[in-house]
């Protein structure tokens, strides 16, 4: 091909209006979406199987078949319904990152962000101490009110006494989720949706718990951070966007905060403040006061008179 060919081909083209600009737009963002949505595993098995279908419609009718064309046409204008049943979370997903704000909320300060983080950081480490299981969901963009609904509203300011005694076993609100909106909890024990991703404790291979199947299926539907302290082990876990990071340090829960939150993600600043977390909630077990003191030498006085006893009889 020469240029004289080359320069046809251009001229020949549409001019490049405003409007012209605007469709390309659109176009490259519809494309995007659907490269996006068939990445998934669902999405891609349903697109074989329609293309399947597609080729058994067209050989039968270039073979000459009646009854497979006519019984696949009469089904095409079912797969509609079919679509919102398969994707009906995905179709939810994209309508709640519809309704967020398109200017993007107001940003934290970095004292803010530090607050908000130091206090998370703290009760995590508190409550995977003394291995007392936590649901603990960080809301982002997306407004999470309908699940904040579900449970008891709080409203309360966000401190890490307030979190630890939440998720006290013997207190009534300790079953559920709390969920935190910046610098405040609005809510506590709260239902949320488990996912029903059958790979994932397969690709993990473990069995996990309905804490943290609902901390992922939370961050499914929304872009909720969900943080899971695991009551049998004391280990530490992050949800984010349908993915789980199981055993994770405080160091690197920080850093994730950071990122998601739009903190400069600077190791050394996750690791200042998972050190000040572990500095403030390092005295987990009071120490043995002067009554305990007292009382224990009076128990071992007791136990050595009882000892001398059986020994002159």
């Amino acid at each position: 091909m020469n240029l004289d060919a080359i320069r046809r081909m251009i001229e020949s083209l549409p001019p490049l209006t405003p409007l012209a600009v605007g469709e390309l737009l659109i176009l490259a963002a519809l494309i995007y979406g659907a490269v996006q949505f068939i990445r998934q595993a669902v999405a891609a098995q349903f697109l074989v199987w329609m293309a399947l279908l597609g080729v058994a419609y067209f050989g039968g009718r270039w073979a000459g078949f009646t009854v497979v064309p006519e019984l696949i046409g009469t089904l095409f204008p079912y797969l509609s319904f079919a679509l919102i049943v398969l994707f009906q979370a995905e179709i939810r997903r994209g309508l709640s990152r519809l309704s967020r704000n398109p200017f993007g909320s107001r940003r934290m300060s970095p004292f803010e962000a530090r607050h908000l983080f130091e206090d998370i950081l703290m009760a995590v480490n508190r409550l995977a101490a003394q291995k007392i299981g936590a649901l603990i969901v960080v809301e982002r963009e997306t407004s999470l009110r309908n699940y904040a609904e579900s449970g008891v509203p709080l409203q309360a300011r966000l401190t890490q006494d307030l979190l630890a005694t939440i998720f006290q076993p013997r207190a009534p609100l300790h079953d559920g989720a709390v969920i935190i909106r910046r610098d405040r909890v609005l809510a506590a024990a709260c239902f949320l949706p488990l996912t029903v991703n059958p790979t994932l404790g397969t690709r993990l291979g473990l069995q996990l718990g309905t804490r943290h199947r609902a901390a992922i299926g939370i961050t499914e539907e929304t872009d909720a951070m969900a943080i899971v302290v695991s009551e049998q082990t004391g280990f530490i876990s992050l949800a984010m966007r349908g993915a789980i990071e199981m055993d994770i340090t405080l160091e690197v829960l920080g850093q994730r905060l950071m990122e998601a939150f739009g903190q400069p993600a600077n190791p050394a600043t996750a690791a200042a403040l998972s050190s000040a977390a572990r500095t403030a909630t390092a005295p987990l077990v009071p120490e043995p006061s002067a009554r305990d003191n007292a009382r224990h030498s009076a128990a071992e006085a007791e136990k050595l008179t009882e000892k001398l006893s059986a020994r002159d009889r």
